[in-house]
């Protein structure tokens, strides 16, 4: 079961975002202004083991010093995840694989429509970016099928597989679909929700639909989304579409810059 985070706000004009996050994340929303004789560090030194997740609405700088000294183990100690007020950037700040600060970064990005930012290693490795766009009720093994055939088209015959994949990243209205939630757990990859508004601002795809266009009011989906979510990259493989399913993969070209 997905943890319920603590939820820290340390101003007032971070309420507005504290209530996104507390109604989609299901979290309790801490508000230490409301004890002015208590210092707000102290406050969450105090609280700090009530959550095994923490979403902070602040400066990473604030985020450091309130953790400073309570982190004793990687494998007990909660996550945290910085969120800054504007909802711009989620940052995993501590506790990334262990204490899943990694999905709960992709979890508040979803939410509020931020960008994940994730740095362990592991995750820095992985070249590739995968757009799905899919028909409604499309289950797990078609998008499987069609994400298999569009990685065995890249390069030479094994050359990419799911364990180079960052996240997978598709449109907002897919962002509860079944059977693309189950693929991405099946795999361990983080699920990237797009804005319909974000994909319009990067509106290039190869072969523009009709149906797409009509359904979701875009030319396409999954080239926009993969190269939103990967913005250094080039496209590795156009759009490929099987049973219902249609997938891009986007490979990160950061070692070229």
């Amino acid at each position: 079961m997905t943890p319920a985070p603590g939820i820290w706000l340390v101003r007032e004009d971070g309420e507005a975002l504290g209530a996104v996050l507390a109604a989609r994340l299901h979290g309790t929303v801490y508000r230490p202004w409301l004890q002015p004789g208590m210092a707000q560090k102290t406050q969450f030194a105090a609280s700090y083991r009530l959550h095994a997740q923490w979403v902070m609405v602040a400066a990473s700088g604030i985020a450091v010093r309130f953790l400073d000294g309570l982190p004793t183990d990687k494998h007990s100690d909660p996550a945290v995840v910085v969120l800054d007020e504007a909802g711009r950037h989620a940052v995993a700040l501590l506790g990334g694989h262990e204490g899943g600060a990694n999905a709960l970064a992709y979890r508040v990005a979803n939410a509020v429509g931020a960008a994940p930012v994730v740095t362990t290693a592991t995750e820095a490795l992985k070249p590739l970016c995968i757009g799905i766009g899919c028909r409604k009720g499309v289950s797990m093994e078609r998008i499987g099928a069609a994400v298999m055939q569009a990685l065995n088209s890249a390069g030479v015959a094994g050359q990419y597989c799911m364990d180079q994949v960052r996240e997978i990243a598709t449109v907002d209205l897919k962002a509860e679909e079944p059977g693309l939630l189950a693929f991405c757990r099946e795999h361990g990859v983080p699920l990237r929700v797009l804005s319909r508004a974000t994909l319009a601002a990067r509106p290039w795809v190869s072969a523009p639909s009709d149906w797409v266009r009509q359904n979701v009011g875009l030319d396409g989906v999954c080239e926009p989304c993969a190269l939103v979510a990967s913005p250094r990259g080039a496209l590795l493989v156009p759009k490929m579409s099987l049973d219902g399913v249609a997938v891009a993969v986007v490979v990160d070209k950061w070692m070229e810059i």
